[in-house]
């Protein structure tokens, strides 16, 4: 198996709407406020309605569930949805809280499994691949990812 690099997503991010400590702990939604795909098979920007649904547990992770989608520059929409874990650790909470610039890949555990699908028979091929993504944060605050196709 190897990964192929396919594109990089960034998204830029609302202030969280703290939900609050329920039983799974702290939930915060997250929306997109704009972003960007960029990479050699597809382009497009983020549209509207996106947004990430965290779970943080007391074991210093915050587990993802992001929803959105872009519009490629020729017009097709391509639905994104993940699952992912991101590590609060001291670097991480600097740069999403404004105290350092961003972060850098590597620097804490951010990793994503991004599913795509879309009808547009350009882009079948997404419907019929498995990608994994690392992230990091930038200012704004705005999360970057580059995602990997997985090839056999």
């Amino acid at each position: 198996m190897r990964l192929v690099p396919e594109l990089t997503y960034t998204a830029q991010l609302s202030p969280p709407q703290v939900v609050g400590p329920g039983p799974y702990g702290l939930r915060q939604v997250l929306a997109v406020s704009g972003g960007k795909v960029e990479g050699e098979r597809l382009s497009g920007t983020a549209g509207e309605g996106g947004g990430d649904w965290m779970l943080v547990g007391d074991d210093g992770f915050a587990r993802l569930d992001v929803r959105g989608q872009f519009r490629t520059d020729d017009g097709a929409v391509i639905y994104l949805s993940y699952l992912g874990l991101f590590e609060m650790n001291d670097v991480a909470l600097a740069a999403i809280t404004g105290g350092a610039s961003s972060t850098d890949y590597g620097d804490n555990y951010f990793v994503t499994t991004p599913r795509l699908e879309c009808g547009d028979p350009r882009y079948a091929w997404v419907n019929q691949s498995v990608f994994v993504g690392q992230g990091r944060v930038r200012p704004g605050p705005t999360v970057e990812f580059r995602v990997f196709r997985v090839e056999p």
